[in-house]
């Protein structure tokens, strides 16, 4: 299942947005400004550019920054030079206001399809596409557009929606154009109440019971009765960035595509699986997993810079990094276990990571100035580390 599988114009799309910005506006965004320091800022840049020495002043494009994404990346990285494009004036305006009430002198913002990127004339570092290019009448040539204003050796963060975990809404999506229900103010309240009569087993529930958008006008009209949307399951998603000329780099979260990681490390079949390539290892996970509701990747010109491995005397030079969002349980332990490491940003409960008293010694010892060697040198534990997303790597030494 892929989504809607009409073709509508920009016209089309520009309009819903217009009516219904998204996401939901917010009006102060100190705290998240606030969550970002320097050591998160350089966690975030060597998971893109593992083998580049730091820098926080590249020029990043947010392509389709609805009402805050290009305010919260101007905020985040202040000595960047951000530039948001959208196609709806409306959610432009949020965050020319945000601009205004956050002093975000490193913000622009432009009026501007990601089809027509090239009007920038400029080559960015790093491109921002999330939740975008699947809402496109022809998403192939808004991924080609911005493929055109990247730096040769810049990066692109993509996300699109996945199939499978996505199966419930394509459901409503069909019901509701089966009722010929639009957009407006009454097809949303009436959608809403009557979501309430859905079966408890139905496969929307779950989505509508864990996903903060269901809350909100525009968040329900953007999963539910949105003019355009496909989704793309791994094969399809690998395929659309190998066909504008990209490379595949890594996934944003990793473990759980990776048959290392979990439950599924642990399956009679897991053999089987570790022995496929991996883009099949990649397809048959998804398969397995079957709730996945999205892709999220980071995508480049030449993906070789990205490459980590840990084969060889050099990994002893890395330097380990946490990610935000990584901590040590020590509270109902599996037997053997001084804890377990989670990455808070992982949505599913099988990845967590029982380590010994010595292991968690040496995580808790990582600083993000010390290289592998210096914090005892045991390679194999720190790749499994960087495989579970507990840390990025910093090799621009070696």
């Amino acid at each position: 299942m892929e989504g809607s599988s009409s073709f509508m114009s920009e016209h089309d799309v520009s309009a819903f947005y217009e009516r219904h910005p998204y996401p939901q506006p917010v009006d102060d965004i100190a705290a998240y400004r606030a969550q970002w320091n320097d050591a998160r800022r350089r966690a975030d840049s060597h998971l893109i550019w593992p083998s580049e020495p730091y820098r926080d002043d590249r020029a990043i494009l947010v392509a389709g920054c609805g009402t805050m994404q290009a305010a919260h990346y101007a905020a985040r990285w202040p000595n960047a030079r951000v530039v948001g494009i959208d196609i709806s004036e409306e959610s432009l305006a949020f965050e020319e206001s945000l601009k205004r009430a956050h002093t975000l002198d490193n913000l622009e913002l432009r009026l501007l399809p990601v089809e027509r990127a090239a009007e920038l004339n400029e080559a960015f570092d790093a491109i921002v596409s999330t939740g975008v290019l699947h809402h496109l009448p022809d998403p192939d040539a808004g991924l080609r557009a911005l493929r055109a204003v990247l730096a040769p050796r810049g990066a692109l963060h993509l996300m699109v929606y996945a199939p499978y975990g996505r199966a419930g809404v394509y459901m409503l999506q069909e019901f509701c154009r089966r009722l010929g229900m639009g957009h407006g103010d009454r097809d949303i309240a009436e959608l809403a109440e009557s979501l309430r009569a859905l079966p408890p087993d139905h496969p929307l529930v779950p989505l509508l019971r864990n996903s903060p958008d269901f809350a909100t006008e525009a968040g329900l009209a953007d999963a539910l009765l949105h003019p355009q949307d496909r989704a793309y399951s791994v094969p399809q998603f690998l395929a659309f960035v190998r066909d504008a000329g990209l490379q595949f780099g890594r996934w944003f979260r990793q473990a759980p595509y990776l048959p290392w990681c979990g439950a599924i490390a642990a399956m009679p079949l897991a053999t089987r699986l570790a022995a496929l390539p991996a883009a099949e290892q990649y397809a048959a996970i998804e398969l397995f997993r079957g709730t996945m509701v999205r892709h999220s990747a980071i995508v480049y010109h030449d993906a070789t810079a990205a490459h980590i491995a840990f084969d060889d005397r050099s990994s002893n030079r890395f330097v380990p990094i946490r990610l935000e969002g990584t901590i040590a349980v020590r509270e109902r332990l599996p037997a053997g276990a001084a804890a377990v490491l989670i990455n808070r940003n992982h949505t599913y409960g099988d990845l967590y990571l029982p380590v010994d008293a010595e292991r968690l010694r040496a995580f808790e010892a990582i600083d993000g100035a010390r290289s592998i060697g210096e914090l005892g040198g045991d390679a194999a534990f720190f790749r499994t580390l960087w495989l579970w997303d507990q840390i990025v790597i910093d090799r621009s030494r070696g």
